[in-house]
Parts: C-alpha cells; structure tokens; sequence
C-alpha cells in the first residue's frame, strides 16, 4: 500500500442471513443442502475506498445505508464477507456506547482495559491516566462500575480514552451526540487539534460539524457509496435528501438546467444548485430591507419582505413555500414554511405564474454573508413531492450597524404574513 494511504478499501461486501424464526437458522445449519431459509441482506455492495494520511473524511446517510458497518470492518469488529481492508497506523475508535468496557469493571478498571486493548502497558497507559481523568472529568464516579454511569458519562470516559492513547487514526461514530453542549465543544477542540497530526473518520448527522470539520464527504445510500467528493459540493443535495427521503433529480449537469433556468435570469447565485421533480419552478426571488430595497443590506431585526414567482408546470393542490437561511459554513439558522406557519396556500394553476409576497421579521443574527435555499412542494408537512429546491438561491449580507436616510421607525412593508396573487 502506498505510504501515503492510511486506509485502502477493495471491494469490500458484507452479507447478513435473516431468518424469521430462530429454528429456520438450526434446520439451515444441520441441512446445509436443503431449500434456504433466510434471505441475504446485503449491508455493503462492492466498497471500494482510498483514504489518504492526514484526511478528515465524514460519513453521511440515513439510518441503516451502511456507515457504521464500514467503519466495524475497517477497526477488525466484523469481517467482510467479500473483499479486503488495510489499514496504515494505529485505530482508536469511538463506535456504539460501551464498545469495548466491561460494565462490571469501574471506570478506572475501564481505562486499563482499554489501553492493554491498544497493546499499551500499564505503565504507559499509567502515565495516561492524569490527561484521561481531567479531559472525562466524571469525579468520584471513575471508581464505580460503569454500568451504573449515564450515556453522557459514558461517552466523556471512552473520548478521553480515544484521544489519549496516541492513535495515528480516530474514528467517531455519532457518539458525541449524547454528551451535553459544553463536552461536544470540548471534544470538538480535541479533534482539531488531531486534524494536524492524524486521520480522522467521522460519522455524524450533524451537517454543520460535517462542513465545518471535514475536507471531504461520503454519502452512503442501501450499502454503497452514492457520492464522494468535497463537503460544498455534497451537502445541500444531501439536506433535500434527508428532508424528503429521496434522491432528487439533479438538474445541475443536465442539458434541462439550461432550459429550466433560463427564465430565472441573473436572479440567482451562481454557485446555487438544483433539485427536484420541476412540476412547479421558482423563477424569480428576492429579498426586500425594511425600505422595500433590493440587494440592500439587512439588519437583525427588520421586517423583510421575500418575494418568490413560481410557474407552475402541473397544478398543485396542496402548495408549500419555504426557505432556509444559512450561514457560511452551510449551518441552517433558520427553517420556515408556510406548513409550519400554518399558511393557507390557494391550489396552483397548470400553466399559470403565482407571486408570493412573505413578510417578516429577520432573525437577531451577527454581521456577515448568508444564503438563503427556495423550495416550493407539493402535500403536507410529513407526505409531500418536492417540486424544485434552489440552494443558496439569494446572498443576505446583515450588517447591524447600516444606517438609513430615513427615519428608523418608517416601514413600507405591511405585516407579518403572506400574500399570493395571479400574474397576468
């Protein structure tokens, strides 16, 4: 393997056996020849993955697409039915809570345990124990058995654990998700800190830690790696994604952007990409400052008013308009529609072009440049199609200390709410 490979991945599946009942598997296993008796579920199709020294790689996916599978096969929990992994360096991995401590043992014991697990001595995991203590910080609780410990406490014990026994690569499966705010800020010093010096394989739904963290991303989909590239150019389909549980037609590389957007014009950003089924399409937006001006700066606080045209290609009986603002790291500071603001929507006309006019009153936010994504669906709240979704649709630059020619208190949009009207 190359020395600049940490982990290289070949063809890697891993297949389960399910059986509905415990005596088909008896009767499979003492008739190997006879019918079968389960089915195969396949966990991991034909991996293949390089992963290079010194890369923070996240893993992305819904529940059950095979991420932490891979990352079980990669520290030698589970063999791979087919395929092979190898690994340059030592692993310490953070995986399911309580992997690898004995719940009988206190935490101390636990600490020990762990360390000879590593092939560290107890003299060296000794020498360990003062950093180990200080960054769990469990007090009194490191001497009683672990079973006894909240999840919180649980994971502050197998962190400090993971980052002080020196490994060349760490893997963290969603763990910190349990820990209270202050310790995932904690942990997430210590794995910048690992990032100059380490690999670091991370799986979290938390898309803001992913884009803040990671040079690169993996979107795991039914066992196979659906895309892999940089965190831009993957998370915002991978949001519409997980917001509608299904992959959406992706119009960026295709002849049909070209049509589609012709009629959008220079309204959009250009760095914006497009998803959806296109049986409605927002052609127009922008965003209004308190004064009723366009690509004006907007300060916390204001009423703004968001105009959207849609044109709708079929009719929609059931129309949603929604955004998401978004700061620059891709993080959502805010996630509004008119389902969950409980706006009645008139019925979408084939072939007709609707304005929908929304004020409202822009978040209390710091100064800099945001995005904001346009979508417009078509259902309820929880059963919907999505028709076309834009992200980073519009650029919001908030300063909070513009001032205005006129008086403060002088506003030109109406009230909170919206409007929608028929373009003739």
């Amino acid at each position: 393997m190359n020395e600049s490979v940490a982990i290289s991945i070949q063809s890697v599946s891993k297949v389960y056996k399910l059986y509905n009942k415990a005596t088909d598997r008896l009767i499979e296993a003492l008739n190997p020849f006879s019918k079968k008796r389960h089915k195969d579920f396949h966990a991991l199709k034909n991996i293949s993955l390089q992963i290079n020294k010194g890369e923070t790689i996240g893993f992305i996916g819904k529940n059950g697409a095979g991420k932490s599978t891979i990352l079980k096969v990669i520290t030698g929990i589970l063999t791979p039915t087919q395929g092979n992994v190898d690994v340059s360096g030592k692993i310490s991995a953070l995986l399911e809570l309580g992997a690898g401590f004995n719940p009988e043992y206190t935490g101390l014991e636990n600490i020990y345990l762990y360390g000879s697990m590593m092939g560290i001595t107890k003299e060296e995991i000794g020498g360990k124990i003062d950093s180990i203590l200080g960054f769990a910080d469990i007090g009194d609780f490191i001497h009683q058995p672990v079973k006894s410990y909240s999840s919180g406490m649980f994971v502050r014990l197998a962190f400090a654990c993971a980052v002080n026994v020196e490994p060349e690569i760490l893997i963290i499966d969603e763990a910190l998700s349990v820990g209270d705010i202050r310790f995932q800020q904690k942990c997430y010093r210590k794995i910048r800190e690992f990032k100059e010096k380490g690999t670091v394989l991370f799986v979290s739904h938390d898309l803001g830690a992913i884009s803040n963290f990671c040079d690169r991303v993996v979107w795991f989909n039914e066992g196979e790696i659906y895309k892999d590239g940089a965190p831009g150019d993957i998370i915002d389909e991978y949001h519409a994604f997980m917001t509608y549980d299904t992959i959406l037609n992706d119009l960026n590389d295709t002849e049909d952007k070209e049509n589609i957007m012709i009629s959008q014009g220079n309204s959009f950003s250009n760095d914006s990409q497009v998803f959806g089924e296109m049986g409605a399409e927002i052609v127009d937006a922008k965003l209004l400052n308190y004064l009723g001006t366009e690509n004006g700066y907007i300060t916390g606080g204001e009423k703004v008013q968001l105009i959207v045209r849609v044109f709708a290609r079929e009719s929609l009986l059931m129309p949603i308009i929604g955004f998401v603002l978004k700061d620059r790291i891709g993080n959502s500071i805010v996630i509004m529609n008119t389902e969950i603001e409980n706006m009645e929507i008139r019925p979408i006309l084939i072939n007709k072009t609707y304005v929908f006019k929304w004020n409202f009153q822009f978040p209390m936010i710091r100064d800099g440049v945001y995005s904001l994504d346009l979508a417009i669906a078509d259902g309820t709240y929880e059963q919907h199609v999505q028709h076309h979704w834009i992200s980073d649709a519009l650029l919001v630059d908030v300063r909070n200390k513009k001032t205005y020619p006129t008086a403060h208190g002088f506003c030109i949009l109406g009230n909170v709410g919206m409007t929608q009207t028929i373009e003739e």
